[in-house]
Order: C-alpha cells, then sequence, then structure tokens
C-alpha cells in the first residue's frame, strides 16, 4: 500500500508533504492512503541503541514482539537489543537468532548487541568476529549490565572492534566501589541510611577507559551517562581527538534522587537517580552536544522483580513508549533542544554510531521510509494502558507528560495508526511483503 502524508511540519519547522511506495520516499502526489498531518511533528523514525528486549530467555519480562511493540508505539522503528539474555547473545548463533524474531514481527529493525566477554562474566572475549560475520552483522558489543572491569580485557575488546569499524559500549561501574549499593551516594542517602552509590564509580571507568581507547584508536560508547563528572570527563576527551561517544537516558534528563523517599522500587535503576545538579548538567551537555544521543535503556521486569522491598527489587525501568515526551518535557519544552536536535540525537546519531544505513538522509527521496508523526500539543496522564510492553516497571505512572505518538512507519508500513499499534498479524504480513519486494530488488 501506498501512503501519502500531507501537511507535516519537518524538523526544520518547515511544511512537508510525502508520498511512500514500496518501502521509500517517492516524488508521486497519490496514494492508496492519504494521512493529513496538520499540528503534527514529523521526525525520522526513532533508533534506540540501549534496549533490553530479554528473549532469549526472560520472556516473563519481555519478547521480541512485545518490546518492538512498545518501540513501534514510542515512535522507534529501530533498536539495539543488549546482549545479557539467556543464553547470553556472546554467538553468532544467538545474535543471528534475536535479529530473525525481529524480522518476522516487523514492528522495527532489531540490531543485536553481542556480548564483549563470554556470559557477560568479565574473563575471556567473546565470539566478536564470528558475530561480525554473521548474518546479523553486529557492530556493537557491550556487557552492559556489567563492566568490563578488568583493563587488559577492555584493551583487547576495543583492539578487536577496530578491524571492521565496530564499538565497545561500556557500562561504567567499577564494581569494587558500588557494593551493596542502593541509590545515589549524597546526603539523601545518608538520611536514608541506603548505601550510597559515589559518582565517582561511574566517572573513573569513563577516565580509563577514553584513554584505553585513544592509544589503541578504537571507537568508544559510554552508556547511560548520569554524572556532572562524567560530562566533565567526556568533554576533555572529545576536545582531545578521542573517538568517544555517549548517552544519556530520558530518565537521567529528568528523574533526580529524590523520588527514591517514597521506597518506590520503579525508581531504582542502574545507574542511579542523581542530583538535580547533575540533571542539569546532562541536560546542558546534550544540548552543546557533548553528550551525542538519548538511549532508553528499557529494562522490563516482571512485578514480583519492583513490588518487593527497595533493597531486593530489580534495578530497572520500562522507557519505550515514553521516551520521546520525557525528552519534549526536560530538554524541547524548556527550550534547550528544537525538533531538528531530536531528529539527531534520537535518530541520525545513534544509527550512525550503531553503522544502521538508511537514516543518514531523513525523507530523502529513494531513502527508506521510516518515519514517526507526533502531535506535540497533546497531554495526558502517562499509565498503565499507555504501555504496550509486557512489563509496567514505568517511572511515569500517573505523570502528565506532553506529546502523543500518533503514526509510526517502518520501512513504508505503518506500525501505529491513530496513536495506537497495528494488529500484529497485519505488521507481519506487512514485513513479509516488504521483504519480498527488497529481494525482487
Amino acid at each position: 500500500m501506498s501512503i501519502r502524508i500531507v501537511n507535516a511540519t519537518l524538523p526544520n519547522g518547515e511544511r512537508g508533504d510525502f508520498t511512500i511506495e514500496r518501502g521509500v520516499f517517492t516524488d508521486a502526489t497519490s496514494a492508496d492512503r492519504t494521512i493529513d498531518a496538520a499540528g503534527l511533528q514529523a521526525l525520522p523514525g526513532l533508533v534506540d541503541l540501549h534496549t533490553h528486549l530479554r528473549e532469549p530467555g526472560f520472556e516473563q519480562s519481555e519478547t521480541v514482539l512485545s518490546g518492538t511493540r512498545a518501540a513501534a508505539m514510542g515512535g522507534f522503528t529501530a533498536v539495539f537489543a543488549m546482549a545479557n539474555t539467556m543464553p547470553v547473545q556472546d554467538t553468532a548463533g544467538v545474535v543471528e537468532q534475536v535479529q530473525s524474531l525481529g524480522i518476522d514481527h516487523g514492528y522495527a529493525t532489531v540490531r543485536p548487541i553481542g556480548a564483549v566477554t563470554e556470559g557477560l562474566e568479565g574473563v575471556t572475549l567473546s565470539e566478536i568476529g564470528a558475530m561480525a560475520n554473521s548474518r546479523a552483522n553486529v557492530r556493537v558489543f557491550s556487557d552492559d549490565g556489567k563492566c568490563v572491569h578488568n583493563a587488559l580485557l577492555m584493551r583487547r575488546a576495543l583492539e578487536y572492534v577496530t578491524t571492521f569499524d565496530g564499538v565497545v559500549a561500556q557500562h561504567a561501574q567499577e564494581p569494587t566501589l558500588t557494593v551493596d549499593a542502593q541509590m545515589n551516594e549524597g546526603a539523601v542517602s545518608s538520611e536514608l541510611g541506603l548505601a550510597g552509590w559515589p559518582a565517582v564509580a561511574e566517572e573513573s571507568i569513563i577516565a580509563r577507559d577514553v584513554l584505553l581507547a585513544e592509544h589503541v584508536g578504537a571507537r568508544l560508547h559510554i552508556c547511560h551517562l548520569s554524572t556532572a563528572g562524567s560530562v566533565d570527563v567526556i568533554r576533555w576527551a572529545k576536545a582531545r581527538g578521542i573517538a568517544v561517544t555517549a548517552e544519556v537516558t530520558p530518565h537521567h534528563l529528568l528523574l533526580t534522587e529524590e523520588l527514591v523517599r517514597g521506597y518506590d522500587a520503579r525508581f531504582k535503576v542502574n545507574p542511579p537517580l542523581r542530583r538535580d545538579e547533575d540533571v542539569h548538567a546532562l541536560r546542558a551537555a546534550l544540548a552543546d552536544g557533548t553528550i551525542d544521543i538519548v538511549a532508553t535503556d528499557h529494562a522490563p521486569h516482571p512485578p514480583e522483580a519492583k513490588e518487593c522491598s527497595w533493597a531486593e527489587a530489580a534495578f530497572g525501568m520500562v522507557g519505550l513508549e515514553s521516551a520521546l515526551n520525557v525528552v519534549q518535557q526536560a530538554v524541547v519544552d524548556t527550550g534547550q533542544l528544537d525538533w531538528a536536535d531530536v531528529a539527531r540525537v534520537l535518530s541520525q546519531k545513534p544509527a550512525e554510531i550503531g553503522r544502521l544505513d538508511g537514516y543518514a538522509t531523513p525523507f530523502a527521496l529513494g531513502s527508506p521510509a521510516n518515519i514517526v508523526l507526533v502531535d506535540p500539543s497533546a497531554r495526558s496522564t502517562f499509565s498503565a494502558e499507555s504501555l504496550r510492553g509486557k512489563s509496567t516497571n514505568s517511572p511515569y505512572l500517573g505523570r502528565e507528560l506532553p506529546g502523543r505518538v500518533m503514526t509510526t512507519i517502518h520501512n513504508g508500513y505503518e506500525t501505529v495508526r491513530d496513536g495506537d499499534v497495528v494488529d500484529a498479524a497485519e505488521v507481519a504480513q506487512q514485513a513479509r511483503a516488504a521483504e519480498s519486494e527488497a529481494a525482487r530488488g
């Protein structure tokens, strides 16, 4: 089916019309279906460099199907799936399985992230070369959830990925400094009597790794930056010419450690929510380009993992459905980013870091038709009914958020229509048709 979109507002503020045929933007002026996008902001399909889809092994929390439905609802057309599954994504077979599930379901492009070490155990390098050369074409490697804390092992991983233009995405957490840590270390942790998680545990690993990346000439990416001190280290490294990129999560742009006072485990996350000063430093760093992208760190858990005491609760929050809303509230409505910046930090730059084709020239004739239409004037209370994944551990339940995704188009077909996800059977059928057309050339 061909689709024509009229009266959309482009990221640069201009009005634009698009026609989509056979999965790409064309110059046709008619189509089978027309979407009037008056009042809607058009963005290139969003790309999340940091998603936990949990399958295989933890399907009680999320599956590739449920996770990509959540992604589509949030305006994402591509996600990079973290390696902490069971079995771990440390072999060519497992990463190819995850990618194939994404293709079968059709809600978003799924690019698996390969583990840096076997079993995420931090002892032996995984099959990095085999994953890079597999059908999944892995270019991002991470032990996220765990830090590659052994300096020699980290050096070897960085050296390895230079051979095929890969990148190591580091979870920066010095484990000896965070034993039993429960929240940000500071006045609030002392008042609550909870073991503190010092900022230096993050900053020291980043400092070490940017120097290692410089030494071997490798690309390094820092996951979920959370402190003002980390911003300073990244800013110094970039000024020195080191090939480092960094991400910030939506929740670290908006939420602070003060929320821990209620002992609500929805606010327990790794790295922890930090001080108000850190939030403002992260926003400023995203605005000036020190931080390159926003990534969700979507981390679903079953109810029993969160509906328990704070000390026993799992770390993590779901974030795919709410990411664009939170970014709008934290940095667009405050005037620090415009919609062109949002397109850069939530689509073009994450695709570039992950070496994902098709996002460099959004809306260009002949380019893949990945697009999201959002109503920035809408406001609503975020609730469990706003979620399309399997888990409900969102920190935004009951909070009013701006913006609403009205349409998501992935590879030329709708995955969200009129503000809700399209039926799974219809999406899968369209995905198969798109694959067949691509195969025919």
